[in-house]
């Protein structure tokens, strides 16, 4: 029986020649990643095992990314906690204030995740990394400990979906918009703990970042990674960001998935998921109310990457954050801070109203930079819009690309990029 991408990594790391659905496996970590939320968790556990460090501390990556800034006393306190690991421990990939980023957009841009890697991290969008063609899954912050303690970790071997990409996005759609029709038409626990597997024509004409985004919002399907095969964009990526040594795994022909969609890009539009589930999708020409906005957050580890702020910066430029509207711009790691500095993108930003922030998770989880109050409404870039997740329990959370939180930032209300836009390029 033929085996699934994702099937034949897990199987490559477990030792065996070949793994199937259901089976049970020890596997080898390439990499564990904690956060400045999970990480003391994970300690602190770890501090009850017979063991005097961590298995490998190239292979351990702690990012400082939720609340940093220290936001309060807690979470000081918090961050305190890892770096006194991190210093105890020597952990190389240590990422504090003045050097972090967003996690699930530093690591690939730091090279720290490959093809052929298995990675978990006590973050649920650990999956991004899908998107280099590795096994990459959040797991909690116990099972975080004992990877950074023994290197290894047991999974369930995932089944598989298999979604067939065809065709060109059109302008203004980007791989933001694929992930929510995908999650819109299977809903939050069509994908659960499967693999899904992006495939087809219509993957060659997908950026990177597109991918990033595509396999970020997997968890949001329920989904245990995404993963897509590793092409010629793959590899100039990687070569162009790591030293370390890649695996390209591809599924065999026979590979059997649970069930198989067919999704012609070139038939897209911009999406928007209503409150508050991501499965609530509607095609920006199917909303036929009006619906004013208080806030727009364009960035996260879902779409804050370079294409996604030049995105933003095409609609803004010589335009207006409606009066009354806050737009939250945030760079996702200090690269792509600099390099939005360089090419001329915060200007644009500050000159139309909005705010640009340190690299930071803050608004998307409620954290902070941009709290709702009750009553208000939010269109973000973000993956999750749960009842209270970026405030109030009586605030809402619209989910959409770059281009629409834009869009709706400069008519207060939720509006398509083609609304105000005419000319320039899409996406």
């Amino acid at each position: 029986m033929g085996m699934t991408m994702t099937q034949k990594i897990l199987a490559a790391h477990a030792g065996l020649e070949s793994v199937e659905a259901g089976q049970l496996i020890e596997a080898d970590l390439d990499l564990v990643l904690g956060n400045d939320i999970t990480s003391p968790v994970a300690i602190h556990e770890m501090e009850q095992m017979t063991v005097d460090t961590v298995f490998h501390k190239d292979k351990i990556a702690l990012v400082m990314d939720h609340f940093v800034p220290n936001k309060d006393i807690k979470s000081a306190q918090h961050c305190k906690c890892v770096r006194e690991f991190a210093h105890k421990h020597q952990i190389t990939n240590f990422f504090d204030v003045g050097e972090m980023g967003i996690e699930h957009a530093l690591l690939p841009e730091k090279g720290l995740t490959v093809a052929g890697d298995v990675v978990i991290g006590a973050d649920s969008h650990t999956c991004t990394y899908g998107a280099l063609g590795a096994f990459s899954t959040g797991v909690g912050s116990t099972d975080m400990a004992a990877g950074m303690a023994t290197g290894k970790a047991w999974f369930k071997v995932p089944s598989a979906l298999k979604f067939v990409l065809t065709g060109t996005l059109p302008r203004w759609v980007s791989g933001k918009d694929v992930i929510l029709h995908i999650i819109g038409m299977i809903g939050v626990d069509g994908a659960l703990y499967k693999s899904m597997e992006f495939v087809g024509d219509g993957v060659s004409g997908l950026s990177m970042d597109d991918r990033f985004t595509i396999a970020n919002m997997a968890i949001e399907a329920g989904g245990k990674n995404g993963i897509f095969p590793v092409d010629d964009k793959t590899i100039e990526y990687m070569r162009s960001h790591s030293k370390k040594e890649f695996t390209v795994y591809e599924a065999d022909a026979d590979a059997e998935y649970d069930q198989e969609y067919v999704i012609d890009l070139g038939k897209l539009e911009p999406m928007v998921a209503f409150p508050h589930l991501p499965e609530n999708t509607k095609g920006i020409s199917q909303i036929g109310e009006e619906i004013a906005i208080d806030q727009s957050v364009i960035g996260s580890c879902t779409n804050g990457r370079m294409e996604d702020l030049r995105c933003a910066a095409n609609i803004l430029k010589g335009r207006k954050v409606k009066k009354g509207v806050r737009c939250i711009v945030i760079p996702a790691t200090q690269e792509i801070y600099l390099q939005a500095i360089e090419e001329g993108l915060v200007k644009i930003f500050v000159e139309a109203g909005a705010v640009v922030s340190t690299p930071t998770c803050g608004p998307c989880l409620g954290g902070y930079m941009g709290i709702l109050a009750e009553g208000e409404r939010c269109i973000s870039t973000t993956n999750r819009n749960f009842v209270g997740r970026m405030g109030h329990v009586e605030s809402e959370v619209y989910l959409a690309s770059p281009a629409v939180a834009a869009a709706s930032a400069v008519t207060g209300k939720i509006s398509a990029p083609a609304e105000i836009v005419t000319g320039g390029a899409g996406n």
